[in-house]
């Protein structure tokens, strides 16, 4: 059976799923077509319901529970890997931040809602590519920018400043850890199929952790203008016990995150699916 697969190719999404497409371990009768792009662009096609399989930022999830099931395994939660708010000029101040123009990751990101939840009051935000972030904030283009990924490692040697780390903020408001990304798949796919893809993954990232800190062909090929030492500071940073399995912790954490979405929208969510998959 073949299914529609999509993640990033950033290290912690090459890293999870490297064992799964390159069938490093039996994938049970199960072959994946595998799409690597952004994360903004995979949201958009879970809105539109276009892959069988797919990672997503949780910032995305409201927008999908009527067609896809978050699965166990896969994602991307913990403490202390929140996005990052930068800008150049190291006077700015937090009073500052509802005044300023600010670049988000994507418009239906985990950090455009985590940005929302800290600053309700900054409306002057634009919406681009995560790697396009720093050069805005460098060239003036804009005031300050919201991170994620490699550029939490390398935002300082370019000489810019964090102004607030708002995972971090989400951490002291809720006491639960930050739901990044999760792994999702649609509904026409069977139950029995869906729970065979979560085991998959989970067998996959434990594949890889038993084999780490080696770091594969397949995660340097996709992150070629990275160092293997920030590679492997992605992927500690992202790859957790949390992507094993939520857990009941990691469910609370996003229940909480759709929670919040839900008051900073002001738009109630007629779901009539369970979130995760049983």
């Amino acid at each position: 059976m073949l299914l529609t697969l999509g993640f990033s190719p950033c290290p912690n999404d090459t890293f999870i799923f490297d064992a799964l497409v390159n069938q490093k371990i039996d994938t049970q009768g199960l072959s994946f077509e595998v799409v690597l792009e952004d994360v903004q662009t995979l949201n958009q096609w879970a809105i539109e319901g276009k892959l069988d399989v797919s990672k997503i930022s949780y910032g995305v999830l409201p927008l999908v529970l009527n067609q896809y099931k978050v699965l166990n395994s896969g994602g991307a939660l913990g403490n202390g890997v929140g996005p990052l708010l930068i800008t150049k000029d190291p006077s700015m101040g937090l009073k500052d931040i509802d005044k300023l123009s600010i670049a988000i990751p994507g418009k239906n990101t985990t950090a455009h809602l985590l940005f929302s939840l800290a600053y309700p009051n900054a409306i002057n935000k634009s919406f681009h590519v995560f790697h396009e972030i720093e050069d805005l904030v460098l060239s003036g283009t804009v005031d300050a920018g919201v991170i994620i990924h490699e550029n939490r490692f390398t935002y300082q040697q370019k000489g810019l400043h964090k102004l607030i780390d708002l995972g971090h903020y989400w951490e002291e408001q809720t006491g639960l850890p930050i739901p990044l990304g999760g792994i999702v798949a649609h509904n026409r796919l069977i139950d029995t199929v869906a729970i065979q893809v979560d085991e998959l993954i989970r067998k996959s990232v434990e594949y890889a952790f038993a084999h780490y800190p080696h770091i594969t062909s397949y995660v340097k090929m996709h992150s070629q203008e990275m160092s293997e030492e920030v590679m492997k500071q992605h992927i500690d940073l992202y790859v957790n016990n949390f992507s094993l399995e939520l857990g009941s912790k990691g469910k609370t954490a996003v229940h909480k995150l759709l929670e919040v979405s839900e008051n900073i929208t002001q738009k109630i969510t007629d779901n009539k699916h369970p979130v995760f998959l049983h």
